[in-house]
């Protein structure tokens, strides 16, 4: 090794050592001391309802038994089936309920990004198996009065992250939030339906830039799906070739979990 490499790697561990000194390392959760940054301790990881295969091929939900590698083809869950969504693929990391909840919503509403290089990490492990075939990575958009008002867009963080893993491109700019609608929180399937009906559009001018392109979507939660149906809707109209969406987590309804 040479000594400009040896002497990278000394100013590296010493800056590691004044960094763990001045803020310890602790569970991004409950705070809990570690001796890494940017995870979590066993009690809260166990917390977590990580999905795991096998999967819904579309919705990304976990299928009730393993029908083996015989079968053949994409597996589809029954909700697929009987109403296929806008987007081709989804991936999601865990249920929205106990830890992730919590994590989720300090990250929403209480202005806590120390996690997002977490997050990122469990992005890229779920959706390692669509970035093979990305072109561009987006966040799902918000309206620019509402960005203003909280000075961030937590999908955006979450795209960031997952692009700084991954290498793919970053685009921000070409999903356009253009009409402010009422929180989806509380509204039905049909009332979030209807709230974003012509929500979400392409800037004409920057059609080309996604023509026959795969796209990978990123979102914080998935409740009812309507939300990234309507983004991937939008971007397929503008020619998009494929829509995937990666989404930290998933609510569950009835102890299964629906889009």
């Amino acid at each position: 090794m040479t000594l400009a490499r040896l002497t990278t790697r000394a100013v590296g561990f010493a800056a590691r050592a004044i960094t763990d000194t001045l803020i310890p390392p602790a569970c991004v959760a409950c705070r809990e001391p570690l001796i890494t940054h940017d995870t979590v301790c066993a009690a809260c990881w166990s917390d977590i309802a990580f999905i795991q295969p096998p999967l819904c091929d579309r919705l990304g939900i976990p299928l009730p038994f393993d029908p083996g590698s015989g079968s053949g083809g994409p597996l589809l869950s029954a909700p697929a089936l009987a109403n296929p969504p806008a987007y081709d693929r989804a991936r999601v990391v865990a249920a929205f309920s106990g830890v992730m909840r919590d994590l989720i919503h300090g990250l929403k509403y209480a202005d806590r990004h120390d996690a997002k290089r977490l997050f990122g990490r469990w992005l890229h492990q779920a959706a390692n198996q669509l970035l093979d075939d990305t072109h561009l990575i987006m966040p799902v958009p918000l309206h620019p009065g509402r960005l203003l008002s909280r000075r961030y867009n937590q999908s955006a963080l979450l795209a960031i992250e997952l692009a700084r893993l991954s290498g793919r491109p970053y685009e921000p700019m070409i999903l356009r939030r253009r009409r402010r609608t009422i929180s989806q929180v509380g509204l039905s399937r049909d009332q979030r339906r209807r709230n974003l009906q012509g929500a979400f559009a392409v800037p004409p001018a920057l059609i080309t830039h996604i023509a026959d392109r795969n796209i990978l979507l990123v979102d914080d939660v998935i409740t009812t799906g309507t939300t990234v149906q309507a983004c991937a809707r939008t971007l397929k109209q503008a020619g998009a070739a494929r829509v995937d969406v990666a989404a930290l987590a998933i609510v569950p309804h009835d102890s299964n979990i629906n889009p």
